[in-house]
């Protein structure tokens, strides 16, 4: 008797333990069992309480049914009477039929464990491989753990983005060599046959990002595993949610025409249209506008500026920056939005990475967006935190300048005490680019002049060796703008043999090199001191055709002015190919203004001074200045060696002047200051 009870405590004991995860109804069924035993309750809860067990998963009492099935009864016959033991038979026979219902639940139940148990072998697998997959340090080593296992599409995709990541941190050379080895593995095809296979059958997000991992990799867009992940893509267009087509997106941007590129990209911009309403995440908004491009419909691109405007007081910083480079993809310029990014970059302008500075400039100029305040803002920051900046970051942070004809002076001083300090750390691209930058802007610095460009030019001279005849034309004509005469580069430039190649040039390219050619040739005859070395062989350049420009605002002014039409002559071409708007002859002292006819004489006549007003647009000068720019400049240059008194008009701004304060402003310009009693308005204050 003690060892039938000490096995019933045994088991109850278990089943206690057990309880903890078949839930509260195991337990209350178990309280139940135990106090019917403690109660002598009758065999009808004994039998329910089997029946319960029948329905328990064998993982969870396995060891209890052991226990259950020693064959010792939980009742003797002396504890039971004889009318219990009948009612137990009877409810026994009569649960016959559920008991084996039971089982056979126990059956299934058992299938589903062993199911669970294959599952979570097969977890376990790609837990292992994703584990292996994060420790390899190249390409190479993903394919060799490819070689060794059977992989699913989800590691098939997991194995190319794996591939990019490791192969993006790494140089060019280091680029170029783990490409071709990856290549020539033997795994590779394999991998690439079967992420073609699988493509039909993998999650949206796999796919996409399994073609963006491809390209970057460098498998050729005409491949046939390009050319099925597109049509993939395309069939399945409709699945993607936005981050898919946002990537889908970032990648179609990336590659070339193509028949299926074109099918991909016109269905994207359908379904973005459709749902550019509820596309609330910045960054694929603007992912989807730099796949739409220059060639989107206008109406697409209305809906994206729409959608942007809606969403301004939620644009972060690094959000601003990047809508410059998604505005200036589809070569749309939204002054709104451009004005609130601006602000947004402004406020925040500290600690903003270099290539960004440099991509917000870009787009501007892409989009021919102006705004000055933010480029002072970017330069004044590079100029406070000139210690953070090297020598190369700087060029190019001005060359982004000159394309947008803004002239940080402050900052390009700096540059030119870095350079003359130390010329040596520039190479030939950073020379050429300081020259073309200072030329076109017309900047020097006043107290280092002839030293920067001294040391400009011995830098060059270390160079000439193997510097190209175009490169070497490019130099010497950004020298020639700054009124300086390299005499080697120079020499060197104008031999035979190298003008020879220079013009055998075709296209535009030709008529470039005959310009810059012949920009030298007029700097050698009107800038060269007498001290200086005249190559023996000199490009002649043919003159161009006469410039004729009509400048009704400013005749008319110049007709109040002075009269007469007689006063004064316009489109003026001279010999060396340089055209006046409007010339005027005066005495020496320019109080008086001569007639045409008077002035017929010697026009090198001592008592004649000639006056040349040039008209230029906003081009030709410095953003946001009166400063001319290189071109410009040297022409005002050429024109006093030639003994004109110059004479420059903003035209645009001219032209918003009011009759009287037009006249009041070429009349200042024209006559000397003591050829009136009164002072007038200056020209340079008001236009």
């Amino acid at each position: 008797m003690n060892n039938k009870l000490g096995y019933l405590i045994r088991t109850i004991r278990h089943l206690h333990v057990c309880g903890s995860k078949l839930g509260p109804s195991f337990r209350t069924a178990m309280r139940t069992y135990t106090l019917g035993i403690s109660r002598h309750k009758s065999a009808i809860q004994s039998v329910n309480m089997r029946r319960f067990l029948l329905n328990v998963p064998s993982c969870w009492l396995e060891s209890s049914l052991r226990l259950l099935s020693q064959g010792v009864p939980v009742y003797s016959k002396g504890d039971a009477t004889v009318q219990e033991q009948n009612a137990t038979k009877t409810l026994l026979d009569e649960h016959v039929q559920s008991s084996s219902s039971a089982l056979d639940t126990l059956e299934e139940d058992r299938s589903v464990v062993e199911e669970n148990l294959v599952v979570k072998s097969k977890r376990s697998q790609s837990q292992q491989f994703f584990d292996d997959l994060q420790k390899c340090t190249s390409p190479c080593d993903v394919l060799d753990l490819v070689s060794k296992s059977a992989i699913s599409a989800k590691l098939c995709s997991n194995c190319f983005t794996t591939m990019w990541t490791l192969t993006k941190k790494l140089s060019e050379d280091q680029k170029r060599y783990e490409k071709q080895l990856m290549v020539q593995h033997p795994a590779f095809m394999q991998l690439c046959q079967h992420l073609m296979q699988e493509s039909r059958s993998m999650w949206c997000d796999d796919l996409v990002y399994s073609l963006h991992a491809v390209l970057k990799l460098g498998v050729p867009p005409n491949t046939r595993l390009v050319q099925t992940l597109l049509r993939v893509c395309q069939e399945r267009l409709n699945e993607f949610d936005n981050r898919c087509l946002s990537v889908v997106s970032t990648t179609l941007a990336t590659m070339e025409k193509s028949r299926n590129v074109d099918a991909l990209q016109a269905g994207l911009q359908l379904l973005v249209e459709q749902r550019i309403p509820k596309i609330s995440n910045i960054f694929m908004l603007q992912s989807m506008m730099k796949c739409s491009g220059k060639d989107a419909p206008l109406s697409l691109k209305r809906k994206f500026e729409n959608r942007v405007l809606k969403e301004l007081d939620n644009l972060t910083p690094l959000n601003a920056q990047h809508m410059f480079s998604a505005l200036a993809a589809m070569n749309h310029c939204s002054v709104p939005i451009l004005d609130a990014c601006s602000n947004k970059i402004i406020e925040s302008i500290h600690g903003t990475p270099f290539w960004q500075l440099i991509q917000v400039l870009r787009s501007c100029s892409i989009l021919q967006y102006r705004n000055v305040v933010l480029y002072s803002a970017i330069a004044n920051y590079v100029t406070s935190a000139i210690y953070m900046w090297d020598t190369k970051q700087i060029v190019l942070l001005l060359s982004a300048f000159e394309g947008l004809r803004f002239r940080p002076v402050e900052l390009m001083n700096i540059l030119a005490e870095k350079v003359t300090s130390h010329p040596e750390s520039l190479n030939l691209k950073d020379i050429l680019h300081v020259l073309r930058v200072y030329s076109l802007l017309n900047h020097v610095p006043q107290c280092q002049n002839q030293e920067f460009l001294e040391s400009l030019n011995g830098a060059l001279n270390k160079y000439l060796t193997r510097i190209s005849n175009v490169d070497l034309l490019k130099a010497v004509y950004s020298f020639c703008i700054l009124e300086y005469l390299p005499q080697p580069a120079l020499s060197q430039l104008l031999q035979e043999d190298n003008l020879s190649e220079l013009l055998k040039s075709d296209g535009l390219n030709k008529e470039m090199n005959e310009m810059m050619l012949h920009c030298v040739n007029m700097c050698l005859e009107l800038d060269s001191p007498s001290s200086f070395t005249q190559p023996v062989t000199v490009f002649i350049k043919k003159p161009f055709s006469p410039v004729v420009s009509d400048l009704p605002e400013v005749r008319e002014a110049l007709l109040k002015l002075l009269g007469d039409e007689r006063m004064f002559q316009q489109n003026i071409q001279l010999p060396h190919d340089y055209n006046i708007d409007f010339e005027i002859k005066m005495d020496a002292d320019r109080k008086k203004v001569l007639p045409v006819t008077e002035a017929d004489d010697p026009a090198d006549a001592p008592d004649v001074q000639r006056v040349a007003v040039l008209c230029a647009l906003p081009s030709g000068f410095c953003f946001g200045t009166r400063h001319p720019r290189g071109k410009l400049a040297m022409k005002m240059r050429h024109l006093k060696a030639l003994g004109y008194h110059v004479i420059l008009v903003h035209y645009q701004e001219f032209k918003k002047l009011k009759e009287e304060e037009a006249i009041e402003c070429l009349k200042g310009e024209i006559y000397s200051a003591d050829a009136f009693p009164v002072s007038v308005v200056n020209l340079q204050d008001n236009i």
